[in-house]
């Protein structure tokens, strides 16, 4: 037996024995852990306001439920179907991104990024980074002698279509992470040093060009270059990431326990239970929890990247390398704006920021990642 299928979960034990444990359980103990920080995020302040204080608590838990559901789900079939249907899932993600702008879409904090169905808002531009890592597998898959200059212009041109429309919403944040999954994406392809090298000098050009010809609106741009006035512009643009680092300095190292911090139950961090949840992290449970929790988002990117080790084929390691893309530098990049070291990027920390489509999408990155590991063998 060659040393690459010496760890490899052995071919004859059922699927279900060769679930990755420690996967499923970090994810589990993680978004159950969201639950309770978002509730201790949001009670006093629905209470303030005389509305039920376990609105958000309640609603979390069944995100966090449906998230499960659609990991099993995707766990349980073989991930090569995603090959098959990548085409209608890239069109069907087109549309509903287009369906933004056509008067569909629900309005909030300027920005068109939901669409209502029932009860519940469905957050196109939260699934459009797995369509995407489905589109680029797909298509880097079927090439398997390597990508010429003219895949690699068809790739990012299939790319470049949902990323714009994202980021016309706008949602900077998502298009930020889409780019980085497609670059991470192409590296893992094989795509040639001389392309990669190409597409950082266009993208630094590209972001100069929008800062300097003032592209993004306003708060766009004042909330990205806060990260180097941290500690300035207290009652502006910076209110948000400083109100978070004083919250996370309060902490301490121990914390003030859960559903206590005058920060958090004083509501003086805006839009704690999404973007800052990190925040509430730190206060209520110090530098220790933080870096408990910090661990634990680690130990599951690890088994995320272990299941791209372990692909039996090209389409299921990019698809494995995207979902670790996705949830590693959401975590990275969430954790760094909260704690004042990284722009503001409105990105949601996984599994622990209020949100269902976003906590149904991590839920999916995760049970793609399974099925690509539970058929790692010949």
């Amino acid at each position: 037996m060659s040393t690459s299928l010496a760890h490899r979960p052995a071919a004859g034990r059922p699927l279900a024995l060769r679930v990755d444990i420690t996967l499923i359980l970090s994810t589990v103990i993680v978004a159950g852990l969201g639950v309770v920080l978002v509730y201790s995020a949001t009670r006093s302040k629905l209470a303030a306001a005389g509305i039920n204080p376990h609105y958000f608590l309640t609603r979390q838990a069944a995100y966090v439920a449906v998230g499960g559901v659609f990991m099993i789900v995707l766990a349980a079939l073989d991930y090569r179907w995603l090959e098959h249907a990548s085409a209608a899932l890239y069109v069907a993600m087109i549309l509903a991104l287009l369906a933004m702008f056509t008067g569909i879409g629900s309005s909030a904090l300027g920005a068109t990024r939901w669409v209502q169905l029932g009860p519940v808002q469905v957050q196109p531009s939260a699934f459009a980074t797995l369509v995407l890592i489905v589109t680029v597998a797909t298509f880097c898959a079927r090439r398997p002698e390597g990508l010429a200059r003219n895949d690699v212009l068809k790739v990012l041109g299939l790319a470049a279509v949902p990323i714009l429309l994202v980021v016309k919403q706008p949602d900077l944040g998502s298009g930020i992470v889409m780019a980085v999954v497609l670059f991470v994406m192409l590296v893992i392809a094989g795509v040639p040093n001389r392309y990669l090298l190409l597409l950082v000098l266009l993208t630094v050009t590209g972001a100069f060009a929008v800062v300097h010809f003032k592209l993004l609106k306003d708060y766009q741009l004042n909330r990205i270059t806060a990260v180097f006035h941290v500690g300035k512009n207290l009652q502006s643009s910076g209110y948000n990431v400083g109100q978070s680092v004083a919250a996370i300095g309060s902490g301490g190292s121990w914390g003030a326990g859960l559903f206590h911090g005058s920060q958090t139950n004083l509501a003086y961090v805006p839009e704690q239970q999404t973007d800052f949840i990190f925040s509430a992290l730190g206060e209520q449970l110090g530098f220790v929890g933080a870096a408990g929790v910090l661990a634990l988002l680690g130990i599951l990117s690890w088994r995320l990247l272990r299941s791209a080790q372990l692909a039996r084929d090209a389409f299921g390691r990019l698809l494995a390398a995207g979902c670790f893309t996705l949830v590693a530098f959401s975590v990275f990049e969430n954790a760094g704006m909260a704690m004042g070291i990284m722009p503001v990027a409105g990105i949601p920390l996984p599994f622990l920021s209020y949100g269902g489509s976003a906590t149904v999408a991590f839920f999916s990155a995760i049970g793609i990642a399974i099925s690509v590991q539970l058929r790692a063998q010949r």
